[in-house]
């Protein structure tokens, strides 16, 4: 049993290392990526862009669309979620929306 235990953390330090080595994007870094954005499942005009550099943590985005990418990694593709302010633009004020979004690089700081 103690030998089985010895092996389980050896493996588990293991897997953490590897883990920790492919961390994704971190606040501060740049992604480069593809979004598109749906309301109810339908594709709406202005919420679509490719190649788009975004950086993490600046606020450029609604809140809580940026934070939703901290840990992707390249190839990666994400369903962010969020709630557009009720002072939004008036057809997506206060929905609930989905963005497909693709992280094609990171840039780090």
């Amino acid at each position: 049993m103690k030998k089985l235990a010895t092996v389980l953390g050896v493996v588990g330090s293991l897997s953490l290392v590897a883990c920790d080595s492919h961390a994704g994007a971190k606040n501060g870094d740049t992604v480069i990526i593809d979004f598109a954005g749906f309301d109810g499942g339908v594709q709406f005009d202005g919420g679509t862009a490719q190649n788009y550099p975004l950086t993490l943590g600046s606020g450029q985005f609604v809140p809580g669309f940026e934070e939703q990418l901290i840990g992707a990694n390249v190839g990666e593709t994400r369903d962010v979620n969020i709630r557009f302010p009720d002072n939004y633009v008036p057809s997506l004020a206060g929905h609930q929306v989905v963005f497909k979004v693709t992280v094609k690089e990171i840039k780090s700081k």
